[in-house]
């Protein structure tokens, strides 16, 4: 028995929360992937996995060794990208977790540049959720989109970029409904916005006067004939002339440089989100995460400061 393979193996079925889904990552077949759980714990004399036709759960043997086990698989890791670093080559698989709405509408633009410079790289790219506050623990590297209050927690985050909440809606909208020269006239307005914005008891909109003097405003949380959770799905409306959608920036920034759709007092902000790159706090980051960062950094400026509004992204 390879007792390191099969190690790995295990926690590619932790992992996956399959044996199927261990056996298509790894790229073999099921039967490899079960006779190898089973090798292990044959040796073991103990019980890993409970398994049921639903699902698969770590016994309280499991869970201890599954922790121990990532440990040294790391330092091993850890061991083996310092030996091969002294080439200066980054090689190896990169995993990167995002949002869906960051992979799609920016990362996934960039990462082919980043795999042109690297060609003895392998990328994969991983959904996150879009509420997460910590790092995947299936990635190397993974984006966090946080509100303005402080990450908690034992890892790493590099800023990268604010991203404003930006008002916005097709021509068409603007020309046929009342004009909008303060926030207070959004009132007459449809507001497409995810629910998440409902939890707040108000909504706060700052700006610096015309003599610089700073300007707050606040209007009641309002619900319009469409709501979702899932913000694409807002700003499709808006695309679709229904009303002024509430949106990140990295959503919209196309649409707003196509003239698709215009900004609504942009001189007021409404909210602001940070972009992080989150890593384990680990002792060494593989010379490939650590090129990854600084690639992202390069890009997206790595300053409180949104690279969608100013145009810096394409």
């Amino acid at each position: 028995m390879d007792e390191l393979k099969t190690m790995r193996t295990f926690v590619k079925v932790v992992d996956e929360g399959s044996f199927a889904g261990a056996a298509r990552a790894l790229n073999v077949a099921n039967s490899v992937v079960t006779r190898a759980v089973a090798e292990l714990e044959e040796s073991l004399k103990s019980r890993l996995l409970n398994r049921t036709t639903r699902a698969l759960s770590l016994t309280d043997v499991g869970t201890q060794y599954l922790e121990r086990v990532r440990s040294i698989l790391e330092d091993i890791d850890d061991a083996n990208n310092q030996a091969s670093e002294a080439t200066g080559e980054v090689r190896g698989q990169l995993r990167v977790a995002a949002p869906q709405e960051f992979l799609i509408a920016s990362l996934a633009r960039l990462v082919p540049r980043f795999a042109q410079r690297h060609p003895g790289l392998k990328i994969q790219l991983l959904l996150s959720s879009p509420e997460a506050t910590v790092p995947d623990d299936a990635a190397d590297v993974t984006i966090l989109i946080h509100n303005p209050d402080p990450l908690d927690g034992n890892f790493v985050a590099r800023l990268l970029a604010h991203a404003e909440v930006v008002l916005c809606a097709t021509p068409e909208y603007l020309r046929q409904h009342a004009p909008i020269a303060k926030p207070e006239d959004l009132l007459q307005h449809t507001i497409l916005v995810p629910e998440s914005a409902f939890e707040r008891k108000v909504w706060l909109f700052h700006s610096n006067g015309r003599d610089g003097t700073p300007e707050t405003a606040t209007l009641q949380p309002q619900r319009s004939a469409i709501t979702s959770h899932n913000a694409a799905v807002l700003i499709a409306a808006a695309r679709g002339h229904f009303g002024i959608a509430g949106a990140l920036s990295l959503n919209v920034a196309d649409d707003l440089r196509a003239g698709t759709l215009q900004r609504v007092l942009p001189a007021w902000a409404a909210a602001s989100y940070r972009v992080y790159a989150a890593v384990p706090s680990r002792s060494h980051l593989p010379r490939r995460t650590r090129a990854f960062i600084e690639f992202l950094v390069e890009h997206y400026g790595g300053e409180p400061v949104d690279p969608w509004v100013s145009g810096r992204v394409l």
